[in-house]
């Protein structure tokens, strides 16, 4: 089946460039043109949905206030804006949303976009997972991390990076394989992504961040989760060589 789309744009030629191929491939797809419109969509039948195509300029305000309301409900939302910013990028991926495409974007690129976004809200086929190394304990079916038996509170995004290394624990995760996978399909070349978000967990989740045992960078190849608690600490390598 494919998923129900909430289409909130409102550029006239944009969404008619959009609204023929979609329903072509075989989506059904609802206009808002409005926060308010798409605020009553979603009030009359938000079950309908699930992923939405969400424009930021909107007549009556920023569309990213309306994240927070998707997000409860539940659905995959793709931002489509022509804002390059990437502080903004990076805080509404942070914030939960599954991708953010930068206009002009070519319709096949979208429909590849919209295709992740479905999957990853789909239940994993391996189910629920609970991993414990050394003092962590994940678990992939609550969304929830302890260290140390104290809850730690990872973004949307943080978490979803972790989740991806925890399921291939002690092997390599190629760097081009986790921004595909975390980010999608346009930001495999995002290293600088990877190298922050790798840098956050380990704040918050290694003893020693500068020498940690878990979250091991493989220059030139990417990282992998290291079950045990020796990892390569000591080593002397640098956290990130050269990539």
């Amino acid at each position: 089946m494919k998923p129900n789309i909430l289409l909130i744009e409102d550029d006239s030629r944009l969404r008619s460039a959009l609204l023929q191929p979609l329903q072509l491939e075989g989506h059904e797809v609802v206009v808002a043109t409005r926060i308010q419109e798409a605020q009553a969509q979603l009030r009359q039948a938000r079950d309908r949905f699930q992923v939405v195509l969400l424009d930021l300029n909107l007549p009556d305000g920023n569309g990213e206030q309306l994240l927070d309301e998707l997000l409860r409900a539940n659905l995959s939302v793709v931002v489509i804006s022509a804002e390059h910013n990437e502080d903004t990028r990076i805080r509404l991926l942070d914030r939960g949303a599954e991708d953010y495409l930068v206009k002009p974007f070519s319709v096949p690129e979208l429909m590849a976009r919209i295709r992740v976004a479905a999957r990853r809200r789909q239940p994993s086929a391996r189910g629920p997972l609970v991993f414990e190394a050394g003092d962590l304990v994940i678990d992939t079916g609550s969304h929830t991390v302890t260290r140390k038996g104290e809850r730690v509170r990872l973004t949307p995004t943080e978490f979803k990076l972790l989740e991806v290394l925890v399921r291939s624990a002690d092997k390599v995760v190629p760097r081009r394989q986790l921004l595909s996978t975390v980010w999608g399909p346009g930001n495999a070349e995002q290293t600088h992504y990877l190298r922050l978000y790798i840098a956050q967990l380990r704040a918050k989740l290694e003893d020693r961040p500068a020498d940690p045992v878990h979250l091991i960078n493989e220059p030139g190849v990417g990282y992998k989760f290291c079950s045990s608690a020796t990892g390569t600490a000591g080593s002397g390598e640098p956290v990130d060589a050269e990539e």
